[in-house]
């Protein structure tokens, strides 16, 4: 595998750093999370006119590139730490349309996302599911042309700023089938929906959204209801590939702002960073750093890979990432002292979005045993 950009993708790493470098400093960021809606609407323009809210979808509607476009570009958001619902309207939204949508959908609805007019979030989670992407209570009930949802969704990425969810529900089967599991858009100010959103710790939006009988028109479901499972683990798999970026680029950063403390701090006259202990686990960083950049280039290039060779490879790359994400980050806060604990010292914001990265779509422990669990069947399929 050829691990080094082209000259188109190294334009669009440079073109997005710039944005960040130039736009996106700790002081703007400031004032875009302590602004109401809680990220920049001026930066999403920015990025529609840049053409980056179409990284990754079909070129036919208006998208460009494919996985390794994508981690070019999550991997520069990462060193910008964004507020924007970026994960939530583009990687995840945009591909549930991309891969269960009709073709009048995909026409409507990825024109308007990619030109920065559409804000989606994927309410999936519920508060008893954990990680599992099978596990869904909220049920879906056929009314005449149309259906009625009714349930509860915990943590929706960006769920109380979205113009359009897209609610996972039960149309069949038991609660950890796979099959049964139908997609539906929603509107947020629709009779029956009730939002409360607040901000997380890591200074993203989310919400808990409930469903009392909701009504959804015929037009407004997502392929074939009770078939979207394949589609919601697709589109998950592309989420971890932007999550598994984005994290390197944060672990980047990270790294810089320790060692530039290193250098510039000084103690008994001396540059901190020329004490051996300190030199020594800021080896330790950087070394952390190198693996996981590997398996965020060999996620990007399985992601359309065959099923099981993908989500193996998916769970991996998340569970190294997830584990030195946190590692990078815990190192990080105390060397540099008193002040790693200051919400006016950039790399905190850093290490805390490292630690709850971890956390997103499925955190180091259950990706290790869904790894396993998979490895598991493919050496059981191989004996057989």
């Amino acid at each position: 595998m050829d691990f080094r950009l082209n000259d188109e993708q190294r334009m669009l790493q440079d073109t997005v750093a710039r944005l960040m470098r130039e736009q996106y400093t700790f002081e703007n960021r400031q004032k875009f999370l302590d602004s109401e809606e809680g990220f920049s609407r001026d930066m999403w323009a920015q990025y529609a006119e840049l053409g980056l809210l179409g990284i990754g979808l079909p070129e036919q509607y208006g998208g460009y590139g494919s996985a390794i476009e994508l981690m070019v570009v999550a991997e520069q958001l990462g060193r910008g730490l964004i507020l924007e619902p970026y994960l939530a309207t583009v990687v995840l939204g945009g591909a549930l349309i991309e891969l269960a949508g009709s073709e009048a959908q995909k026409e409507d609805l990825l024109g308007r996302l990619i030109g920065g007019e559409l804000l989606l979030a994927f309410a999936h989670g519920e508060p008893q599911s954990r990680y599992s992407l099978s596990e869904v209570q909220t049920r879906a009930e056929k009314d005449g042309d149309g259906w009625t949802l009714s349930g509860d969704k915990a943590v929706v990425l960006h769920g109380d700023r979205a113009d359009l969810l897209i609610v996972s529900a039960r149309v069949g089967g038991d609660v950890r089938d796979r099959d049964g599991i139908g997609l539906f858009l929603i509107d947020p100010k629709a009779e029956g929906v009730r939002i409360r959103g607040y901000q997380t710790i890591d200074g993203l939006r989310a919400a808990e959204i409930s469903l009392a009988g909701v009504k959804v028109a015929a037009d407004a479901v997502l392929g074939e209801p009770g078939q979207a499972y394949p589609a919601i683990e697709k589109a998950v798999a592309r989420g971890i590939v932007a999550l598994c970026a984005e994290a390197v680029g944060a672990m980047e950063v990270t790294n810089e702002f320790t060692l530039d403390y290193l250098k510039t701090r000084k103690q008994f006259g001396v540059p901190i960073g020329k004490f051996q202990v300190l030199q020594h686990r800021m080896v330790d960083m950087q070394l952390e750093l190198e693996q996981p950049r590997s398996m965020a280039i060999l996620a990007a290039g399985r992601l359309n890979a065959d099923d099981e060779e993908r989500e193996r490879t998916i769970s991996a790359a998340k569970h190294y990432i997830g584990k030195a994400g946190r590692f990078i980050a815990e190192q990080a806060i105390p060397m540099p002292g008193g002040i790693g604990m200051t919400w006016e010292y950039g790399m905190t914001h850093y290490a805390k979005r490292l630690v709850m990265l971890d956390h997103q779509l499925g955190d180091t422990e259950y990706h290790l045993e869904r790894f396993s669990r998979l490895m598991q069947g493919a050496e059981e399929e191989t004996a057989a």
